[in-house]
């Protein structure tokens, strides 16, 4: 079942409507709401695939990732950490991602990433995201246990999945930075799951935020130890950087969610720099965006094909 959503306050139940799977769209109706990231999951954990999600700073983004996913048929999840969130606003980000959506052939699911606060994951429903994330990796466990399980307390009487962090991932997410990695503990996440009530979990295996300096060294059988006792969808951040053959390895193990952030980033502001470059006299935005978009369509598509979700929005 596909949860749509729309703007309202926290305490009013959102609407619901019945679509089967991914598969079962009307192909004919090219009008298509935002959606929870909870079909998507439950689809890619029984596919055996997963779904790209990406960090959008601004509307080419947005516009460039939804591009991507309707020439390769893909469903897709459009992120905002809280810094990007201050920079604009969590009511400018839904309506530029709803008004997108609206228009799309595909699946878009607009997703709260790093929530960094009870108050704001709540407030993130409210205005209306179709998926948040709280995290609570840097508290003690049962800190992040009782902030998850709060989170999800608000969130699923509205349809609104939550995805939380156990364990931490290394190098710098916004204002929050790990200074060393510690890796998920398999039975504290089976508890962790089962005291939250979480729709999906990410976890630590040696990944990191941010370009890698170094090749990076994946814990990858701690990846199946988890898979192994926990049954909710599992989520790799920090992957801007991996080699396709570990984001593969990686899905076949059980990740159903995979999160591109920083290489979006550079990929188009390099586009822009390289436009003024070759043109030093260019001076509408407009030229800088187009330039933009461009590059990170084509990055996305390459990141789908990895994670195998192009073609399931058939």
């Amino acid at each position: 079942m596909i949860i749509l959503a729309e703007n309202r306050n926290v305490s009013v139940l959102r609407k619901e409507q019945s679509h089967g799977n991914f598969k079962q769209l009307n192909k004919e109706d090219k009008k298509m709401p935002l959606v929870t990231s909870k079909q998507m999951l439950t689809d890619a954990q029984k596919g055996g695939y997963a779904v790209g999600a990406f960090n959008a700073e601004n509307m080419e983004m947005v516009k460039a990732i939804i591009r991507a996913a309707e020439e390769l048929k893909a469903p897709v999840m459009i992120q905002t950490t809280p810094s990007t969130v201050k920079y604009a606003s969590l009511e400018m980000f839904v309506a530029m991602v709803a008004a997108e959506a609206r228009n799309a052939s595909v699946p878009v699911c607009l997703h709260l990433d790093h929530g960094s606060s009870f108050e704001l994951a709540v407030r993130a429903v409210k205005e209306g995201y179709t998926s948040v994330m709280i995290d609570g990796s840097k508290l003690p466990f049962e800190e992040n246990i009782d902030v998850s399980a709060r989170v999800v307390s608000v969130a699923h009487p509205n349809g609104i999945p939550v995805e939380a962090e156990l364990g931490k991932v290394g190098g710098k997410e916004d204002d929050l930075v790990a200074v060393a990695d510690t890796n998920t503990d398999p039975m504290e996440a089976k508890e962790f799951v089962e005291k939250t009530g979480i729709d999906s979990l990410a976890v630590a295996i040696g990944t990191a935020h941010g370009f890698y300096v170094g090749t990076p060294v994946l814990d990858k059988e701690r990846l199946s130890e988890i898979r192994k006792v926990v049954d909710i969808p599992l989520v790799l951040h920090g992957a801007s950087g991996l080699s396709k053959e570990d984001v593969m390895d990686c899905v076949k193990r059980g990740i159903c969610k995979v999160n591109f952030a920083t290489e979006l980033r550079k990929a188009y502001t390099d586009a822009g720099k390289a436009l003024l470059e070759a043109k030093p006299e260019t001076f509408d935005p407009k030229k800088l965006g187009e330039v933009g978009m461009v590059a990170v369509t084509e990055l996305v598509k390459n990141r789908m094909q990895v994670c195998g979700c192009d073609g399931k929005a058939i």
